[in-house]
């Protein structure tokens, strides 16, 4: 079953399809089970059309100039990327079928209105959008949870689209540190912007990762990110607008495998040893007795030691045994315990 509060699990992965489905309505639904498969969170779609992105034009400002989309004209590269209004449905419901959250990036006012009408249970706006505040307005009235992606954004920019989302009634408010550079290397990266982000806006902060490298992932959760976004696409697959920055199938699965191991190794909110190391007290050092001691006699440096292994009481207390009396008979090569001290009113 879906969780009722699935934003609450810790880490929590969003496959992101956007324009990897090529056109096609049966490869979208392919990546939507392929997610499933390899154990994501949830899918996320990007809800647009050409009309509400851009104009058609061929003037010189809306021609892409360098990037992985250079030479596209704006209009053409969100005519031929978009997931159409008509497919959103059956998507969702096939989402639904399949037992794996669902939801969407709406670009505009209107594709807010279609994703209500299709209950979507929370929002994404991207990091291109960030600046759009009437669209983060109307989004935030839904009164649902709203994860906003701050590629590109300076800290005043973000603070207004918090705060726009916060006084409209969004009912959690989730900040992803990212980098809107396709496909972001090491180089782009500062991991700290997380630990400010979520010190700022006493919130959480995930990951929108547009890498080719698990390791900035995993610096990313060691860094504090807790919901994480990646793009995917199929096994084998050969073309899509975002494949070069895309987990491949069999992909998701390791890349999962790493936000789930390095999320566990992060541990406990508090100081923690594990069991496991119980073992190595052997090879620490600790009060032994080294030769026999009868009752009332002196603890000396020749009757005691500070050696391996560690199942004696702490070296600290060696000096302030020194010249004291043994409250009981002690045999040589055992340690020294607990139980003497409290006798001998040491113990702290």
């Amino acid at each position: 079953m879906i969780s009722k509060n699935p934003l609450k699990k810790i880490p929590f992965f969003v496959a992101e399809i956007s324009a990897n489905h090529n056109g096609s309505l049966i490869h979208a639904k392919k990546l939507i089970k392929t997610a499933k498969k390899y154990g994501a969170d949830a899918v996320k779609f990007q809800t647009y059309t050409p009309e509400t992105m851009t104009i058609k034009s061929n003037k010189k400002d809306f021609i892409i100039k360098e990037g992985i989309w250079n030479g596209y004209n704006l209009w053409n590269l969100y005519e031929k990327a978009q997931t159409p209004f008509e497919w959103h449905k059956e998507l969702f419901d096939y989402a639904k079928k399949l037992r794996i959250l669902c939801f969407s990036t709406p670009f505009d006012e209107s594709a807010v209105d279609l994703l209500e009408s299709l209950n979507c249970p929370f929002y994404k706006v991207a990091s291109f959008e960030m600046n759009h505040i009437p669209l983060i307005k109307k989004i935030a009235n839904t009164k649902k949870p709203i994860i906003i992606s701050t590629g590109m954004a300076n800290l005043k920019e973000i603070d207004l689209a918090y705060k726009t989302a916060k006084r409209n009634g969004a009912t959690e408010i989730i900040l992803l540190y990212c980098v809107s550079n396709y496909p972001s290397k090491i180089s782009d990266f500062n991991f700290n912007n997380i630990k400010i982000l979520e010190k700022r806006y006493n919130c959480r902060v995930g990951f929108s990762d547009h890498s080719v490298d698990n390791r900035i992932v995993a610096a990313a959760i060691a860094s504090g990110a807790n919901i994480i976004e990646k793009h995917i696409a199929l096994d084998g697959q050969k073309k899509g607008f975002d494949l070069k920055f895309s987990l491949r199938g069999k992909e998701i699965k390791n890349y999962i495998k790493v936000i789930n191991e390095t999320s566990f190794m992060m541990g406990k909110n508090f100081f923690f040893r594990n069991k496991s190391e119980i073992l190595s007290f052997q090879f620490r050092r600790s009060i032994y007795v080294v030769k026999d001691i009868k009752k009332n006699e002196k603890f000396t440096k020749k009757n005691i030691r500070i050696i391996r292994p560690g199942f004696g009481v702490d070296p600290f207390y060696f000096e302030k045994l020194l010249n004291k009396k043994s409250p009981e008979k002690i045999k040589a090569e055992t340690p020294l315990k607990k139980r003497i001290l409290n006798k001998m009113r040491l113990l702290k």
